[in-house]
Order: structure tokens, then C-alpha cells, then sequence
């Protein structure tokens, strides 16, 4: 083990954040350059973009909650999470290079079609990236005692991941997109695959103590059904109604049958979403151990985060329909740019503020308080894009408001909800976690996308957004702060 890691200096959470920030910078390219890709080089209509774009939330369903129960009990190439960071990585790096080879794939297979074309690579891409993403998370709350050094490790993993996305879009908008694809496919290789080998992980997983910096094995019950299918399906209960949706309308779009009349499954999934959640949000967690049975405060997270990405997921599908249509006489590259300086106002906001400011908040007023301030500024961000994003520069500087629940929504939720589940199931529960984002994902990309597609004014895209995400500010502020002691102040240069 590495000096660095038995002290946890920052400098071990800069590296340990690296095989994160591959796999979020293979994501900031998908982002950048997917939706500008299929509408200006190949002409798709927004629903069939917003199609393209339903392949990764369900490679998320496939690939994270897999990969989360395999990686919690395998052991291999002196790791449990590092196998599937490296071929992860690998995967997503060849991936990237077939992005902008989309036409030249369809033609070399002689199938006439890009949709289908584009819809396996994207499938595939984010395959990989979800492959990687789980155990990239998962490694930190294994190598991390629970409470500050948690959070300073889910912090530092957004602060180095959110300067690479600030790259990522900066290259977008200077130079192209297509620098910034191949570009984006060497540096995602290079941190997928070396970073692991000089990170050493547990061999047995459980709570590791805060001064020792040593893990103490957590005994389980072999036979608690903790990985069986109607086990993980009770667990996710207040998802249900997004589950129930997802479903039926991958179901009438790749099957062409028609929907069913009065949007009846919409209805019943919208009321069966409400009452799940609500039913979620009320409970009291008091009481509830995490080792025994942390489903309680696990619920309430899924609950709190879902509405988040319908929010977020709706912005960077339909982002540039939005500047298309409120913005008119663009051409493609400046559409393009304009889009990728949004994107890089709120992943600048998203670098700066998570270990500056989002992690000595937390410690001081707690990590759900900070939270869900966050996410509520993200709303009026949105909010005032709606209202007043009548030009580029206004959208940027909203933009920058909206960067403030970014840099949190993918930074403290990791932290609250590895806390409030057993250590030596994380990567189960890491994978049914990211449920809470892919689900309201395929609603954002098959819902939504019909919803923008058939309004004149796409103005509507942010007032979905400030709405889905005010919904979830209102619920993180019933999320109760995990009780871990981890206020306590730090006892040294990045330990506990």
C-alpha cells in the first residue's frame, strides 16, 4: 500500500478520483457531442435522438446493479473493483472512436440505417461506461473510513472529475468535437487503466476504522436473499411507478404497437410514483440500523434523487432544441458551441465548489442540509432560464446557478447514501442507487422527448427541469442526516 493511502493524503484522493473522471469524461464527450452528431450530420428528429439516448439508462439497469452484486464477491487481478474499471475503460475508449463512425459503420454493414447503428453504439458506450462507473464509486467507499474522509473522498472525486468535464467542453467549443472525441478516447484509456494497479483495495470488505485506517469484517447472513431479484425489487419500491413507465414505453417505441388510449399507463405510473414516494418520504429512519437493515434511509435517498434526473437528463438530451429554437439562425457549429459553453459554465461551477465550499458546509451544517440548498438553486437556475434565457450569455450565466446542484448531485449523495447501507453489500447498493438515476432518465429520453417534441415553444424543456428538481429539493429535506459522528472535526491532512 502506498504511503499516500495509509495517510489518505489529497493527493491519494486525487488518484482514486481518476478512474471516476475517465468515465465521467467519456460521458461529458457523449453529452457534447451525441445529440449535436445526430441531428446536424445525420438529421434525426428529436424523438428518435431522445431514443438514442434511452440506450444508456438501460445499460445502467443491465450494467451497474450486475456489476455492483458481482464485484461485492469476486476476487481477481488483486482487486474486486479493478477488473471492472480496466476492461470498463477499454470498452468505453473504443466506443468513443466509433461515435463519429456512425455513417461509416452502417455502410460498411451494408444496413442502410443510422438509427439502429447509432442506437448500438451509444447501447454499448454506455454499457461501458456503466461497467466502470459502479466499481469507480464503489472503490472509494472501500478504501474510506464512513463520515469525513468519506465525503472529502466523493468531493475530491467530483472536483477532479468536474475539471476534466470543464476540459472536455472547453475543447468542444474552441476546437471541435471531433478533437475532442478521439482526445477524449486516449485520456479515458490512460486513467481507466493505470490508476487501479496503485490503489490497494481490501480484501475483505467491511467498516474500516478511522484511526487504524484498516478494515473490520462486518459478519453477514448468508442466507438473507440480500442479491435475489424480488429482494432488490422491494428495495427500489419507491421507483416503481418510473420502472412501470420505462417499460411500457420502450415497449410501444421499438415495437411500434400503439399506445394505450388516454395515456391510461402514464396516469396509473404517475399516481403509483406519487404514492411511493410520498410513502417513501414519511418514514422515520430513527432507530434503523445500517448494518441490520438500512433500507428505510436508502428509500428515502432513491426517492429524493429521482426527480434530480428527470431535471438534469432533460436539459442535456434537449439542451439544444432549446438553443435552436430560442436562439433561431444558428449554424450547426455555432449551435454547437453555444451548447458546449453551457455545459462548460456549469462543470467550471461544478470543479470549483465541491472541496472548497460544498465539503467545509457540510461538515459545519450537514451533507442532506447542503444538499438540498444546492438542488433548490439548481431550480431557480433553471427557473430564470426559462424565464429570461433569451440570449447565449444569459443562458451561461443562469447556467452557472444551475452548476451549484450539479457539483452537489454528483458528489453528496454518494457520501449520504454509502453511509446509510451495509459496507459489504456497496456494490449492490451502489448499483440499485444509480436505479434512482437511470429510470427517470428513460423518462426524461422517451416522455419528455415527446412532450418537447410536440410543443412549439421549447422553452417548456426548463420549465420541466425547475419543476422535477424543485420536487426534489422539497424531498432531501426529509432525508435524515446519516448518524455516524462523521461532524467531528478532522484529526489531520485528509483522515478522519
Amino acid at each position: 500500500m502506498l504511503q499516500i493511502q495509509k495517510k489518505l493524503t489529497n493527493s491519494f484522493y486525487a488518484l482514486l478520483s481518476l478512474p471516476s473522471t475517465a468515465m465521467g469524461f467519456a460521458l461529458s464527450v457523449q453529452i457534447a457531442a451525441l445529440s449535436w452528431i445526430l441531428s446536424t450530420q445525420y438529421g434525426l428528429d428529436i424523438h428518435d435522438v431522445g431514443l438514442v439516448w434511452a440506450a444508456g439508462p438501460l445499460a445502467g439497469i443491465i450494467g451497474q446493479v450486475i456489476i455492483g452484486v458481482i464485484s461485492d464477491k469476486v476476487w481477481f487481478w488483486n482487486g474486486r473493483r479493478r477488473p471492472f474499471i480496466i476492461i470498463g475503460g477499454i470498452l468505453a475508449a473504443m466506443m468513443l472512436l466509433a461515435l463519429p463512425n456512425i455513417g461509416v459503420i452502417s455502410q460498411s454493414l451494408n444496413t442502410g440505417g443510422i438509427l439502429g447503428i447509432a442506437i448500438v453504439v451509444a447501447l454499448t458506450l454506455d454499457l461501458a461506461i456503466n461497467v466502470s462507473f459502479n466499481p469507480t464509486r464503489s472503490i472509494i467507499a472501500d478504501v474510506t473510513p464512513v463520515g469525513k474522509s468519506r465525503t472529502r473522498g466523493y468531493t475530491w472525486m467530483q472536483t477532479v472529475s468536474g475539471s476534466f468535464g470543464v476540459l472536455a467542453y472547453f475543447i468542444g467549443a474552441t476546437l471541435n468535437n471531433y478533437i475532442l472525441i478521439y482526445s477524449g478516447a486516449v485520456l479515458v484509456l490512460l486513467f481507466s487503466v493505470i490508476p487501479p494497479f496503485f490503489i490497494k483495495e481490501p480484501r475483505v470488505l467491511g467498516e474500516q476504522d478511522s484511526d487504524t485506517n484498516t478494515h473490520v469484517e462486518l459478519k453477514q447472513k448468508k442466507d438473507d436473499g440480500e442479491g435475489s431479484l424480488l429482494t432488490m425489487l422491494m428495495i427500489i419500491e419507491p421507483l416503481w411507478g418510473f420502472l412501470l413507465y420505462a417499460v411500457y414505453a420502450m415497449i410501444v417505441r421499438l415495437s411500434g404497437l400503439p399506445p394505450v388510449p388516454w395515456h391510461l399507463v402514464e396516469i396509473i405510473a404517475l399516481g403509483l410514483t406519487v404514492i411511493l414516494i410520498a410513502k417513501a418520504l414519511i418514514k422515520k429512519e430513527d432507530g434503523v440500523s445500517r448494518e441490520k437493515d438500512g433500507r428505510v434511509g436508502f428509500q428515502k435517498v432513491l426517492a429524493a434523487h429521482s426527480f434530480t434526473w428527470i431535471g438534469v437528463q432533460t436539459m442535456f438530451i434537449y439542451m439544444y432544441a432549446y438553443v435552436q429554437d430560442t436562439i433561431p439562425d444558428l449554424s450547426s457549429k455555432m449551435l454547437g458551441d453555444i451548447v458546449n459553453w453551457s455545459f462548460f459554465t456549469i462543470n467550471l461551477i461544478a470543479a470549483i465548489i465541491p472541496v472548497l465550499i460544498l465539503l467545509p458546509l457540510a461538515a459545519r451544517y450537514g451533507r442532506v442540509k447542503v444538499h438540498a440548498t444546492a438542488i433548490a438553486l439548481m431550480s431557480a437556475g433553471y427557473l430564470l432560464i426559462f424565464l429570461y434565457g433569451h440570449s447565449q450569455f444569459l443562458i451561461y450565466a443562469f447556467m452557472a446557478v444551475v452548476g451549484i446542484g450539479w457539483s452537489a448531485t454528483i458528489s453528496l449523495p454518494f457520501a449520504i447514501m454509502s453511509q446509510k447501507v451495509p459496507q459489504p453489500r456497496m456494490g449492490l447498493y451502489m448499483g440499485l442507487f444509480n436505479l434512482s438515476v437511470v429510470l427517470p432518465q428513460l423518462v426524461a429520453s422517451l416522455g419528455v422527448g415527446e412532450l418537447i417534441s410536440n410543443a412549439s415553444d421549447k422553452s417548456i424543456t426548463f420549465l420541466i427541469c425547475s419543476g422535477t428538481v424543485a420536487l426534489s429539493a422539497l424531498a432531501w429535506y426529509l432525508v435524515k442526516e446519516p448518524a455516524d459522528g462523521s461532524m467531528a472535526p478532522s484529526g489531520g491532512t485528509g483522515s478522519h
